[in-house]
């Protein structure tokens, strides 16, 4: 009988993986621990009676581990700053990343600190004040460091340019979408040819603020979590990334266009109580998006074997791009 025979993808044993982490970080031995999600990354959560976390698996083919160690650096130090994050907790030798050697290769987790609270999709203005504010705060921290070890970049040749050569094979039956695609990719640096970039307040952006991606607590209090695609980039991205919820609300018919931009201003202008957009900063954010949403096409592709869905039929893929000729429609003008 030959060895285990390779596999792509495994999910390990929640049941093993609960008294590998009860000795290693020494957690109460009434401990449970359950599968959440399985995805690009496999997240568990961990609780007894006092406490809960969160564990993330994440896959080589996604995230190579020096990228997780500047993930790691940077939750650190938002932590150091007064930032309301789920941060890495750190073992009894001292480590935060563990190792284990699973059917497909080793396979990098992390212990998380448990974001008190629950998502709020329809913010109010309560809620959406509190957010600008803790954005543009984190964005203080994120403007003015430089992590160790690399994260993925954010600019035209990693959102746009990249993604259309990888995805044309895709396109091979869909020609009229991916001259769409082409054609609206050349329009977005065209138009940020008429902003002062220069200008443009540069860091690590989170890339994925929907509201799935922070926890309000009872009180009010905020906490941010996933920074799985943080990158270096135009801060406004995270602003463009926050602007998709709002986009999605309205197709989905659960918010008015007029109560949709009036949210959104009121985030907008909490975060510039703290940190000051220039008007080109203001006006750029909307093409932003049209980069994200090629961006996460290619995601998409890259990942669809190990997501095991029907992520990239024909159908789907153009209902992508549908979603950005509506995205087109509603906030760009070219």
């Amino acid at each position: 009988m030959q060895n285990f025979f390779p596999a792509q993808y495994s999910t390990l044993s929640a049941a093993a993986l609960k008294d590998y982490l009860i000795k290693v970080y020494q957690l109460d031995p009434s401990t449970t621990c359950r599968l959440l999600i399985r995805n690009v990354s496999d997240t568990y959560i961990l609780e007894n009676q006092t406490q809960k976390y969160i564990f993330k698996i994440y896959r080589d083919a996604h995230r190579k581990c020096d990228e997780i160690e500047a993930e790691l650096e940077l939750l650190n130090i938002l932590k150091a700053e007064g930032n309301s994050v789920s941060y890495p907790i750190t073992d009894v030798a001292g480590k935060q990343i563990q190792q284990f050697n699973a059917i497909e290769g080793i396979r990098n987790g992390v212990l998380f600190s448990f974001a008190e609270g629950k998502v709020i999709l329809d913010l109010d203005s309560a809620h959406l004040t509190q957010l600008g504010r803790d954005i543009a705060k984190l964005h203080q921290t994120t403007s003015s460091l430089k992590l160790n070890n690399p994260r993925p970049v954010f600019s035209f040749e990693t959102t746009l340019f990249e993604p259309l050569k990888d995805l044309k094979p895709h396109f091979s039956e869909m020609i009229e979408e991916y001259e769409y695609l082409s054609n609206i990719a050349d329009k977005v640096v065209k138009k940020f040819e008429e902003f002062d970039t220069s200008k443009f307040n540069y860091g690590y952006c989170h890339y994925d603020f929907f509201p799935k991606n922070f926890h309000f607590d009872e009180a009010g209090k905020i906490t941010f979590f996933d920074f799985d695609f943080a990158g270096q980039g135009y801060l406004i991205n995270d602003l463009m990334s926050f602007l998709n919820h709002y986009f999605f609300h309205q197709l989905n018919n659960l918010i008015s266009r007029e109560q949709a931009e009036k949210d959104f201003n009121t985030f907008i202008n909490a975060y510039q109580q703290v940190r000051p957009l220039t008007d080109d900063e203001l006006k750029a954010i909307p093409y932003l998006g049209i980069t994200f949403h090629i961006f996460f096409l290619k995601f998409f592709y890259d990942n669809y074997d190990d997501w095991s869905n029907a992520f990239l039929t024909p159908r789907y893929t153009k209902h992508r791009v549908t979603l950005i000729k509506k995205w087109e429609e509603m906030y760009c003008n070219f």
